[in-house]
């Protein structure tokens, strides 16, 4: 049964750049980038939820983290609808030396990506689109 999903993400930006994933849609071959973070478990508040997921992928704590916005996201992957709730937060990483690796390998459970750091001037209509889908642009300049 179809269900609304509750995530977690988190803006992690330097020097005029985001940290995401890179990712394609298995039917239609679009490439997107998106935020790291992931689900909301059960009796977790969205800021533990965001600080576990950045632990489990980038083995980093999160410091200066505050509440952007809450976003809902109605979307197509895989041939199936998706409907979540996000919590995106904004925040810096504890560990520094991820600041300088253009690409970081990212191992989970049940997952394997690649994240990267895209300049935010990359974030334009016509250009590999970043989800959830936000003004990310005029919220960080």
């Amino acid at each position: 049964m179809p269900h609304i999903r509750t995530k977690a993400m988190c803006i992690i930006e330097h020097h005029g750049k985001l940290l995401v994933s890179t990712n394609e849609d298995p039917i239609t071959g679009q490439h997107f980038y998106r935020l790291l973070g992931g689900g909301v478990e059960f009796g977790e508040t969205g800021e533990i939820a965001v600080r576990r997921e950045i632990m489990e992928e980038l083995g980093s704590e999160l410091v200066n983290l505050k509440l952007a916005t809450i976003l809902e996201n109605i979307f197509v992957y895989d041939g199936k609808q998706g409907h979540e709730i996000v919590f995106l937060y904004i925040g810096d990483l504890s560990r520094k030396e991820l600041y300088s690796q253009t690409s970081i390998r990212v191992i989970e459970s049940t997952y394997e990506l690649e994240a990267i750091w895209v300049p935010i001037e990359e974030l334009k209509p016509n250009n590999i689109q970043l989800y959830p889908a936000f003004d990310y642009q005029s919220f960080l300049i």
